[in-house]
C-alpha cells in the first residue's frame, strides 16, 4: 500500500512513529525462540542443563494454548535425551507458532501505518500426500539432525538426505519438501564440519528444519485451493532471490478485477535451478522463458488475465495460457494511483513468519542519510525507516547510488534484526537534471545498457558450454 509520511513516524516533538513503537509480547517471544535455537544448536542427544532450560523455555511460552500439554511433554522429554520423532514434530510446531505470533503482531502493525485492509479467507490446501515412507525418512534424518544439533554435523550425517531427496523430487506433491531439503542439506554440508564453525545461523537453519519437520506431515504441503483471476494485472516491481543452485523471481503487482470489484495485491513467481556460472543479469536467461510476466514487467506494460489460478494468498500460479500482454503501465503510476485502493490478501498458517513479511509501498518525500559504513536511511516525518540496500540484485541497473539519490520509492516493507525496513524495487531519481525511473527489474525482458548486455552475453557462452558438456555425457 502507499505509505504517506506522516503514516511513518511523529511530528516534531512527538514520541516514537508506530512503526518504532514496542510491540507487547514481541521481545519474550523471540526470546524464547532464541532460547530453543540455542539448544538445537548444540543437539539434542545430551541436552546440558542450559539446553534444557532452553527447551522449558519454549513450552513455557506457548502454555495455556492447544500445544502445551504437547509441548510441554516434548521439551521434558528433550530435556532428559529421550525425545522421539513427534516430540520433535511438537518442538517444531511450538517453534513455528510463536514466530506466527511474531508474524502477526508485526502485520497487525504494518496495517495500521498503512491502513490496507487485509482478507481473512483463506482456502484449505488440498489433495493428501502420498509415499508416506518417504515423509517417514525424510523425518527420521530431521531427527538425527536435532539429536546431532549444528555443532555435531558431519558429512555422514548429511549426505544421508540424498537418498530421500533424489527420491521424493519425482513426485510433484513432495518437490515442495525434496526442494528445501535439498537447498538444507548444501547448506549444512557446506558448513561441515559442524564442530569447526565459528558462527553457527542458528535463527535460519531452526527455521528450515522446523518447516521442514512440519512439511514431513500428512497433508501439510498439499496443493493450496485456487480460484480464478480474470482482469488487468499491474506490475509494481520484481523481488529477485538468488542461491547457489537456484533462483527465483517474485513479481508484486495489483490486480484490477474485470467484474469491478475491489482491487488487491498479488504476487506471482517463477524458480529454476541454476548452475553457479551463470550470475547477474544472465540470471533472467534462465527465467524469462517460464513466465511472460518478467518482460512485460521490465518493459513497463501491463497483462490481461483470463481465469489465471490463485490462491488465498494472492499468489497467481502462472500459465502463459490464461495471459496476453497489455497496454503501457508505468509502475508509479500504479503506485500512486491503483496501489492505495488495494486490499492485502491473508498468509497460509505454514508461511506465518516475519522473515515473510513483504509488503508493497510507495514512499516519497524522504530525506536521506548515509552513515560512515555506507547503510541508507530514510527520515520521513520525523522518524527513521532503514533502506536495504543489501536486498538490490546485482542483475538489474538499480544501485545504491541511485537509491541514495531519489526521491520516490516502491518498495517492500520488512522486519529484520528487530526492525523495519524497505527493500526498494525501483526509484525515481534525478540524472543531468533530469527525472527518470530506475527499476531493479527493468533487465528482465531483456536489455540494450551496455553494462546488461555484456552479462547477458557471458551468461550465454556459459549456458553454451554447459550444454555442450552436458551432451558429451549423455552420449557417452
Amino acid at each position: 500500500m502507499a505509505v504517506p509520511a506522516r503514516g511513518l513516524g511523529p511530528g516534531a516533538g512527538e514520541p516514537a512513529g508506530p512503526l518504532a513503537e514496542t510491540i507487547a509480547g514481541l521481545d519474550e517471544a523471540l526470546a524464547a525462540v532464541d532460547a530453543f535455537d540455542g539448544a538445537l544448536a548444540a543437539g539434542l542427544l545430551r541436552p546440558r542443563p542450559a539446553e534444557a532450560a532452553g527447551l522449558t523455555e519454549l513450552a513455557q511460552a506457548v502454555a495455556g494454548t492447544p500445544l502445551a500439554a504437547r509441548a510441554g511433554e516434548a521439551a521434558e522429554k528433550a530435556a532428559a535425551g529421550a525425545a522421539g520423532e513427534d516430540h520433535f514434530v511438537a518442538l517444531a510446531a511450538a517453534r513455528t507458532a510463536l514466530l506466527g505470533s511474531v508474524h502477526d503482531a508485526l502485520t497487525t502493525r504494518i496495517e495500521e501505518v498503512t491502513g490496507r485492509a487485509r482478507s481473512e479467507e483463506t482456502a484449505p490446501a488440498t489433495g493428501g500426500q502420498q509415499a508416506p515412507n518417504l515423509l517417514a525418512a525424510a523425518r527420521s534424518w530431521l531427527s538425527d539432525l536435532a539429536r546431532a544439533g549444528w555443532q555435531g554435523i558431519d558429512h555422514d550425517l548429511v549426505s544421508a538426505s540424498a537418498p530421500v531427496v533424489s527420491a521424493m523430487l519425482p513426485d510433484p506433491e513432495l518437490r515442495r519438501l525434496a526442494t528445501l531439503l535439498d537447498g538444507f542439506a548444501a547448506e549444512l554440508a557446506a558448513s561441515c564440519p559442524g564442530v569447526s564453525l565459528d558462527r553457527i545461523p542458528a535463527r535460519r537453519w531452526a527455521d528450515l528444519w522446523s518447516r521442514a519437520l512440519l512439511l514431513t506431515l500428512p497433508g501439510a504441503a498439499g496443493v493450496p485451493a485456487t480460484g480464478t483471476a480474470t482482469g488487468r494485472l499491474l506490475p509494481l516491481g520484481i523481488d529477485l532471490h538468488e542461491h547457489a543452485t537456484a533462483v527465483q523471481a517474485q513479481v508484486h503487482a495489483v490486480f484490477e478485477p474485470a467484474d469491478g470489484s475491489a482491487p488487491r495485491l498479488v504476487r506471482a513467481g517463477v524458480s529454476v535451478p541454476k548452475p553457479d556460472t551463470v550470475v547477474e543479469a544472465g540470471l533472467w536467461q534462465l527465467l524469462r522463458p517460464h513466465m511472460s510476466l518478467l518482460a512485460a514487467a521490465g518493459e513497463g506494460r501491463s497483462m490481461d488475465l483470463a481465469d489465471m489460478p490463485i490462491t488465498a494468498e494472492g499468489d497467481l500460479i502462472w500459465s502463459e495460457a490464461y495471459a496476453r500482454p497489455g497496454e503501457p503501465a508505468d509502475a508509479f503510476a500504479t503506485a500512486r494511483v491503483a496501489l492505495p485502493a488495494a486490499a492485502g490478501v491473508a498468509t497460509a498458517p505454514l508461511d506465518r513468519h516475519p522473515a515473510r513479511i513483504a509488503v508493497p509501498v510507495f514512499l516519497e518525500g524522504y530525506a536521506t542519510r548515509k552513515d560512515d559504513d555506507g547503510a541508507l536511511t530514510w527520515t520521513t516525518a520525523g522518524s527513521d525507516l532503514a533502506v536495504d540496500a543489501d536486498r538490490i540484485p546485482t542483475a538489474g541497473p538499480l544501485t545504491p547510488e541511485a537509491v541514495a539519490a531519489s526521491s520516490a520509492c516502491i518498495g517492500l516493507l520488512r522486519w529484520d534484526a528487530g526492525t523495519f525496513t524497505v527493500q526498494p524495487l525501483a526509484v525515481e531519481t534525478t540524472v543531468r537534471k533530469k527525472a527518470i525511473a530506475v527499476h531493479a527489474g527493468a533487465w528482465a525482458g531483456g536489455t540494450a545498457d551496455k553494462a546488461g548486455a555484456k552479462a547477458e552475453k557471458a551468461a550465454t557462452d556459459a549456458a553454451a558450454v554447459l550444454r555442450e558438456r552436458a551432451g558429451r555425457l549423455l552420449r557417452k
